[in-house]
């Protein structure tokens, strides 16, 4: 059992599923300029809910929150991905996205007590310095 591993992928959920809870507007803001496939979302989310099976049997996890965390991959891998695009307008576009932010609301208020959490920080531009 690698401790410090489970901590950090447990850590990385619980911001990562704040992401996916927070309002629209928090969700829109966050991204700024920055271009997000929702594939890219889409795809890291079902990540984290699988291996939050192997966090849940090493007891990083209780149940509930693989039930939770279950319920969350189901519903997005619900989304068409035929349509793919950018996240900012999927989020206004796709009933999918509201179904998740109810269910990562439900998934963190069992978990932490409060569905408000810090979001992630964003991931840095890649610069050129030549």
């Amino acid at each position: 059992m690698n401790h410090l591993g489970d901590t950090n992928l447990r850590t990385w959920t619980l911001r990562f599923m704040a992401l996916l809870a927070a309002d629209i507007q928090d969700q829109i803001a966050w991204l700024g300029e920055r271009e997000l496939g929702t594939t890219d979302v889409v795809e890291e989310a079902e990540l984290l809910c699988r291996v939050s099976e192997g966090l849940a049997e090493r007891g990083v996890f209780g149940p509930a929150d693989l039930r939770g965390l279950r319920a969350i991959g189901r519903r997005l891998g619900e989304i068409d991905t035929a349509r793919i695009g950018l996240w900012a307008n999927s989020l206004t576009t796709d009933q999918a996205w509201d179904d998740i932010r109810s269910l990562t609301r439900h998934f963190l208020l069992t978990n932490l007590g409060d569905w408000r959490q810090p979001l992630p920080r964003p991931a840095r531009p890649h610069t050129d310095d030549h």
